[in-house]
């Protein structure tokens, strides 16, 4: 029987890994059509027929547009996990699931287009529950993946560079908003607020408010982290990673004076080097302690075994509305406590440096430099955090 040189190329199947694909081969090409016997790749190899029968040559994929947007981002998480920041990687895995909604195993990641950018961002938008700003990191993060896969031989560097050319969101775009900037919160707020608190957390909040520290440098704090020994009047919080740290190239030092070694001593005690200094499991234990007294900070009870040894973000945010919310139900209305949150101790410490001192102090405080002066600005930081740390006023004396 004489060969049908006519004939379509036929709908074919293509293991990759545990995967199988439908694949028609044309030209000397592999042109992918989605998961084998998807309706999908049945709906694209129709198309690619009558493409063929109409005499137009159908899209060509190119060779590497056999991984899908799914494999893709999976594929990167596995390679940044224990390598970036937990929080990075928790908004990296954030982004990464919303994309997945609108596209999985059937989108091949080179036919991500700027459309199909565009169409998960509106997503976004449409859900209401996220930022302009956040949107936007959201959309720079999906497209450092394709970055990352352009490295890997995963992506080709057109597609990448098509999706470079969206643009972040502006002030005011349709639909978005933004947050409100973060305001300071006032000295006689926070020391109505802290004999709700438990202990744990009442010296996290008053070291942070004293030191102008982040509130992940607080609940990162590590016992091998203070060094007790090497200057005979302070100690020295020496932090292993710093959000500046790739732009300035150093390292942050937090001296402590007396009011700060005061609050943290009895959290070093008998600890593993690497332990937390302000454990979550710590607080849990004096919050059962507080209910065997009657306190009314036991109210909001905590399983000691549904909480980690460290404090994050919301963990920590959550320990201190918990206290505004115990405080609320006993206060009458007129002295109930504003809400206030862990990130507003660090604004309301360089306000009180800014007005007491001037705004040098505040940046030594808050250990911001800027890159013409990074390189002698080191020691310098240093020595002022060090005559700062000398002369801070407790805030906190009578509470």
């Amino acid at each position: 029987m004489p060969r049908l040189k006519h004939q379509p190329p036929k709908y074919c199947k293509v293991k990759i890994g545990k995967k199988k694909y439908a694949a028609v081969y044309h030209q000397g090409k592999t042109i992918y059509l989605g998961a084998y016997g998807s309706p999908e790749s049945k709906v694209a190899y129709t198309r690619f027929v009558a493409e063929y029968k109409a005499g137009d040559a159908p899209y060509l994929p190119e060779d590497k547009e056999s991984v899908t947007v799914k494999e893709l981002v999976l594929s990167f998480l596995e390679h940044v996990e224990g390598t970036i920041t937990p929080q990075n990687f928790g908004n990296y895995r954030s982004a990464i699931r919303a994309l997945l909604k609108l596209y999985g195993d059937a989108t091949l990641a080179g036919n991500f287009t700027p459309k199909c950018l565009k169409l998960f961002r509106q997503e976004l938008i449409n859900s209401k529950c996220l930022c302009r700003n956040v949107i936007n990191e959201h959309i720079r993060r999906i497209v450092a993946i394709f970055t990352w896969g352009v490295g890997e031989e995963l992506v080709k560097a057109h597609t990448e560079a098509a999706l470079r050319a969206i643009k972040s969101l502006p002030e005011g775009y349709p639909g978005t908003f933004d947050h409100p900037e973060r305001e300071d919160v006032p000295d006689n707020v926070i020391i109505r607020t802290l004999p709700f608190m438990l202990p744990t957390v009442r010296a996290m909040v008053k070291i942070q408010r004293l030191t102008g520290m982040r509130p992940s440098e607080i609940f990162n704090m590590r016992v091998v982290e203070i060094d007790t020994k090497t200057d005979p009047e302070f100690w020295l919080y020496r932090l292993p990673t710093h959000k500046t740290q790739k732009k300035t190239k150093r390292k942050k030092i937090v001296p402590l004076s007396k009011l700060e070694q005061e609050l943290i001593a009895p959290y070093l005690k008998n600890k593993n080097p690497k332990a937390a200094v302000f454990s979550h499991l710590t607080a849990a234990e004096e919050r059962i302690a507080a209910g065997r007294e009657g306190s009314i900070v036991a109210r909001r009870a905590i399983k000691p075994g549904k909480c980690n040894e460290f404090y994050n973000k919301n963990s920590y945010r959550n320990a201190v509305l918990a206290a505004i919310d115990i405080a609320n139900e006993t206060l009458p209305d007129d002295e109930k406590i504003p809400h206030w949150t862990p990130y507003q101790l660090r604004h309301s410490a360089s306000s009180a440096m800014e007005v007491e001192e001037g705004i040098d102090e505040a940046q030594a405080l808050l250990g911001h430099t800027t890159p013409n002066t990074t390189a002698k600005y080191n020691h310098r930081q240093l020595e002022k955090l060090k005559e700062l740390a000398r002369n801070r006023k407790n805030v906190f004396e009578d509470s």
